[in-house]
């Protein structure tokens, strides 16, 4: 597979006013990669997104897109396509009417249904392409702005939230164009709040906070540096664990949380490294207790992301 560079960026720093969105900003992405974008309220994804897309020019820096130094005017880059802060359509036209007149405008041979066709299926929208989309769920949106994309034939592929409002059937749609076209050479960017879809999708992510890089490189490096995680204890007897938990040591019930927010329920929320929760399993047989589950309350990319930008959500409008 191609590994060239589709995105190259340096040192990239765009403000708004006074409000710096990105502060120095180095992103690379390779052919054939799906690469997350993460990062809190204002960390500056959406400001970065629009820059690939051409929908805003850096104040300085160098941003290379698919070989090609971009400029100071905007611009769609050949070979780019996507969407931020959700796709633009036409809500009076049906599905099949917005991705043909996206054909029309952009300068597309409009006699290709077929490829229009194509689109639809892939994202999982045949059986509504004769719908207007105005009656669509934010979901199906999301899809049909997939698709619109898919008419390009890009190379490089940047999507915001792409998995926003997504019933499962949906996100097994969206996954698999993204998982095809990353494995046909199509580089892929894309952010999410959603910290399990990326790590289904994505091999690398990046992470931004107050506009600057705090991490960027492999997922399975980021999940590995989130420490000690609070896990979930359910048990036979739950007294019994709650005793247990604390007299192993290196483990410890979090203060305040030795019961989860439901008061009727059997779980403890237990905190420390990976060997003390095997001795915790260990001493919980000896004392004959049941252990029915032993899972991370947070996942170990969300923990990493969490640590690393001290936000508690990621789901709000960014810059």
């Amino acid at each position: 597979m191609d590994r060239s560079p589709a995105v190259r960026g340096r040192g990239i720093k765009k403000s708004f006013g006074d409000v710096v969105a990105l502060d120095g900003v180095d992103l690379d992405v390779a052919s054939g990669q799906v690469h997350g974008l993460i990062g809190p309220n204002g960390a500056g994804k959406t400001t970065l997104l629009g820059l690939l897309l051409g929908l805003a020019v850096a104040d300085s820096g160098r941003l290379e897109i698919l070989g090609t130094t971009v400029g100071r005017t905007l611009a769609v880059p050949d070979g780019v396509a996507g969407f931020v802060d959700g796709p633009g359509l036409y809500p009076s036209l049906t599905a099949r009417q917005n991705l043909s007149a996206l054909a029309s405008l952009r300068g597309y041979d409009t006699g290709r249904t077929a490829s229009v066709d194509d689109a639809l299926e892939q994202v999982g929208l045949t059986d509504v392409a004769d719908d207007r989309i105005r009656g669509f769920s934010l979901g199906m949106r999301q899809r049909l702005g997939l698709a619109a994309a898919l008419l390009t034939t890009p190379r490089l592929l940047v999507l915001d939230e792409p998995s926003n409002g997504l019933d499962p059937a949906g996100k097994r749609h969206v996954h698999r164009v993204i998982t095809r076209l990353a494995a046909d050479g199509t580089a892929v960017v894309l952010s999410s709040h959603r910290m399990d879809d990326l790590a289904a999708l994505c091999s690398e992510v990046t992470v931004l906070a107050t506009g600057r890089v705090v991490f960027s490189g492999p997922v399975s490096k980021l999940a590995a540096e989130s420490g000690e995680l609070d896990y979930r204890l359910r048990t036979s007897d739950p007294a019994a664990a709650h005793q247990v938990a604390l007299d192993t040591p290196g483990l410890r019930v979090t203060p305040g949380r030795d019961r989860v927010e439901q008061p009727d329920t059997d779980a403890l929320v237990v905190r420390g490294p990976v060997p003390a929760l095997d001795e915790l399993v260990v001493r919980l047989v000896r004392a004959d207790v049941a252990v029915r589950e032993l899972a991370p309350v947070v996942a170990p990319l969300e923990a990493a992301f969490l640590a690393l930008t001290g936000a508690g959500q990621t789901d709000e409008e960014d810059l």
